[in-house]
């Protein structure tokens, strides 16, 4: 079995006006360093046997302080990107109504049969974040994993995973805590949630 404690990175600088942060790689805040930095402090108690991350910077400066308790040099892996949210990556969903308003109603209804213009299939992304996991469960069959990635991404592979249908995601999982820790098991191709949300301190 692979245990993964699965993280969203710190806050950044869209957090406060609640804008759709995807591809674009935005900064993180005072705060979300604030948040690397106790991520690093509880990692260096732990046994980890590997850090990934999203090669996106909010997912890299997460994951750094952590990586760096460990001795470690974080696996940087593109299929730990955060989904791409097309047209709506960088706005807020008021924008989005004034852009875009049917695709908006339609995205809100199910988000995964009709993602945001433009954007990623949520099916494709959960996949592609899995592939990531699985392999990795191979390579440290025993092991113990700490991964920095994103929110959308993260919900969307606890469904795929979990047996829950991808398009609950936002019900299922409104809220994934920055900095918090998600720990999942895989064995022999089965999943089970430890725990979700959890402080670092």
């Amino acid at each position: 079995m692979t245990d993964f404690l699965l993280v969203r990175h710190g806050e950044t600088v869209w957090h406060a006006a609640n804008r759709y942060a995807g591809r674009t790689d935005v900064p993180l805040t005072e705060l979300g360093r604030r948040q690397a930095a106790e991520l690093g402090a509880w990692a260096a108690g732990q046994h980890l046997d590997a850090v990934l991350c999203s090669p996106l910077t909010r997912a890299r400066l997460t994951a750094e302080p952590a990586a760096a308790a460990l001795g470690l040099t974080p696996w940087v892996d593109e299929r730990l990107c955060e989904v791409d949210f097309g047209r709506g990556d960088g706005l807020t969903r008021a924008e989005m109504a004034e852009a875009f308003p049917e695709e908006l109603a339609a995205f809100l209804t199910d988000p995964v049969a009709h993602h945001l213009p433009g954007g990623e299939d949520p099916a494709a992304a959960a996949g592609r974040a899995i592939d990531c996991l699985e392999e990795t469960a191979h390579k440290l069959p025993d092991g113990r994993v700490l991964v920095v990635a994103h929110s959308t991404l993260l919900r969307l592979v606890l469904c795929a995973l979990l047996g829950i249908p991808l398009d609950r995601y936002r019900r299922v999982f409104p809220v994934l805590r920055n900095g918090a820790l998600t720990e999942l098991r895989l064995r022999d191709g089965q999943a089970a949630l430890l725990r979700l949300n959890a402080p670092v301190r």
